[in-house]
């Protein structure tokens, strides 16, 4: 039977904060590159919280931004409140916040892609990976930093390909699997279990078994994401508004910090209290969580309000932030209160919340479970140590977050760019910045839940601050050849002007 048949340089499946970049790296690196997704509407989604960047996860964003990526340019164009966090500590953990208009995120970054050239868009699910054994051949990678001695590793194959559940198959040289938390997955909330993808997308259930039959490694995790309200039906008097900064700085370097100065919408906090923690408790036997009914390991620091009712049993509140999903609509997010509980139980627990007595549910809170893989089967370059040319990046890596998602993804991108090229992968070392620390626990560690980065996780974060990171990594970016000349240059002279001014301070 007949069916289409293309051949790219790269392939990269999955169009979420790691595909995104991925395909960014390797198209503007040169390379014909296609990036595949279950749905064009998904792309750049973000299916949980409103906003990019915080503790150590602004950091990640600049040492992206430094690099060449897309994130921080991103949400400088479509933020509505930024916030520094931190500011009462030292320079070290400042980390910068911003509130996303959720669809001018995903169209701005969508209209990016879609105006790069060498990069195709193509509306798909990936079903299978296509290899081909290479007898004889051995990968090596040696951990001088810590002494360990080189350690060889059979590759059996390489990839040659990917082929679409249709049957279509597109041959390539390196392929990205950056595929979150779609595949096999579902959203569960009660006893209601709905084999989708986050919000109500639909969900990629043939490849695993493509992954297992050649060798990958698989796990079962689990995140989630609390209720939204209407606007209209909440009581803001009764909460703690929150303001931006009155002077907002950029994620990216390339931004000009006047072009951004704008009004801000304000975001509003609240808090549970005696009464949610009764319902809740209550109504644990009902949980998903405890009832057995999920499998997958969540977020020890994303805990669901489920698990911090009882893990935290002598706190008597916790935080809930109310933040807007955007200016072109009246969702409002209920931060820090994500849950499985079923339906009925979900709207009594919200009305208790000061402000949120008579708030009319729009989306229900969820979890949802997702396969994913085993990330110490990776190489520092992100790619699998059995199938040659196969890289990964993001929620699929076993990490959560979409800053972690897009570093990963940008990383894999440029080294499956450098394995075609038949260049030396770049590998940032734990020394270098919070994407060497990210990625070096991910692959050298034994890691039962998902991923998330923090300050406390980096041995060198004193050195290692956001202000820093284009000083730190844009040399590297101009390397790679993502970093233009012009950039590169304004970098140089900002070095320049502060050895002269330290010069000048070590005279008086």
């Amino acid at each position: 039977m007949p069916v289409v048949e293309e051949t790219y340089d790269i392939v990269v499946v999955g169009a979420g904060h790691a595909g995104c970049e991925a395909a960014l790296a390797a198209a503007r690196l040169g390379f014909e590159t296609i990036m595949f997704t279950v749905s064009v509407d998904s792309i750049a989604l973000m299916p949980c919280n409103p906003n990019v960047g915080g503790s150590s996860k602004g950091h990640l964003v600049r040492e992206l931004d430094a690099l060449g990526g897309e994130m921080g340019k991103n949400i400088d164009k479509t933020f509505i409140q930024s916030k520094m966090l931190n500011e009462s500590k030292g320079p070290a953990v400042h980390s910068l916040r911003a509130q996303a208009d959720k669809q001018e995120y995903t169209r701005s970054m969508r209209r990016v892609l879609e105006n790069t050239d060498h990069l195709t868009i193509r509306q798909a699910e990936i079903a299978e990976i296509l290899t081909e054994e290479i007898p004889g051949e051995y990968g090596t990678f040696k951990r001088e930093h810590e002494g360990q001695q080189e350690s060889s590793y059979p590759v059996k194959k390489r990839i040659v390909g990917v082929k679409t559940y249709s049957g279509a198959v597109y041959r390539c040289r390196a392929v990205v699997l950056a595929t979150g938390v779609y595949l096999r997955a579902r959203c569960i909330y009660g006893d209601v279990s709905n084999p989708t993808g986050p919000n109500g997308l639909q969900a990629a259930n043939h490849l695993t078994d493509s992954l297992k039959a050649n060798g990958i490694e698989m796990y079962r995790f689990k995140t989630g994401t609390p209720a939204r309200a209407d606007k209209r039906s909440i009581d803001f008097s009764k909460m703690e508004e929150q303001f931006g900064d009155k002077r907002v700085v950029p994620f990216s370097f390339s931004t000009d910090p006047e072009s951004i100065q704008k009004e801000q919408i304000s975001c509003w906090l609240t808090y549970t209290n005696e009464e949610t923690h009764k319902i809740i408790r209550g109504n644990l036997d009902r949980s998903p969580l405890y009832s057995g009914m999920i499998e997958g390991t969540g977020p020890r620091y994303c805990p669901s309000i489920e698990d911090k009712v009882v893990k935290f049993a002598d706190k008597n509140r916790h935080q809930v932030f109310i933040e807007p999903e955007g200016l072109y609509t009246n969702e409002m997010y209920i931060g820090g209160m994500s849950s499985s509980l079923p339906e009925d139980v979900q709207e009594e627990m919200y009305h208790s919340v000061p402000g949120l007595e008579h708030a009319k549910i729009v989306k229900n809170a969820y979890a949802i479970e997702y396969d994913c893989i085993n990330p110490r089967q990776l190489y520092p370059t992100l790619e699998f140590k059995k199938i040659k040319g196969l890289f990964s990046g993001g929620q699929f890596n076993g990490s959560s977050g979409y800053e972690e998602a897009a570093v990963q993804g940008f990383m894999a991108g440029v080294n499956a760019a450098r394995e075609v090229l038949g260049k030396e992968p770049i590998i940032l070392d734990r020394s270098q910045a919070y994407i060497g620390v990210l990625i070096d626990d991910l692959v050298t560690k034994e890691n039962h839940e998902p991923y998330r980065m923090m300050t406390s996780r980096a041995e060198y974060r004193l050195l290692l601050r956001q202000d820093n990171a284009d000083l730190r990594l844009s040399p590297i970016g101009h390397e790679i050849g993502l970093v233009s000349d012009a950039m590169y240059e304004r970098v140089l002279w900002k070095e320049k002007m502060i050895e002269e001014e330290a010069k000048r301070l070590q005279k008086k």
